[in-house]
């Protein structure tokens, strides 16, 4: 099982942009094969900052759903409705492997 961590810095005044881009993701992640744990939005403290976590049953299986999101049509407008709002200023990918007791 892997666990993809995404740190993002996002622009604070586009949140309601960055929440709709969010809201695409989850469902696409779950239509690709994976499980989608949320994302994580400003509250207190940083406004910059969002996070999100989706798990995959494996690392090849992660990489079939980056195969199939680089030509899936409702990934592909997700990625550039994010491009077109400027929503994200960068983002960081982190593989973790969960612990569960």
């Amino acid at each position: 099982m892997i666990t993809i961590h995404l740190r993002y810095e996002i622009d604070p005044d586009k949140l309601a942009e960055f929440t709709e881009y969010g809201q695409r993701w989850i469902r696409l992640v779950d239509r690709l094969g994976g499980t989608h744990h949320g994302y994580f939005l400003p509250s207190e403290g940083d406004s910059d900052e969002a996070f999100a976590l989706f798990t995959f049953p494996s690392l090849a299986e992660y990489e079939q759903y980056r195969a199939a999101a680089a030509v899936d049509p409702e990934c592909i407008e997700a990625f550039q409705f994010a491009r077109e709002t400027r929503c994200i200023r960068r983002y960081e990918r982190r593989f973790l492997t969960p612990l569960f007791e």
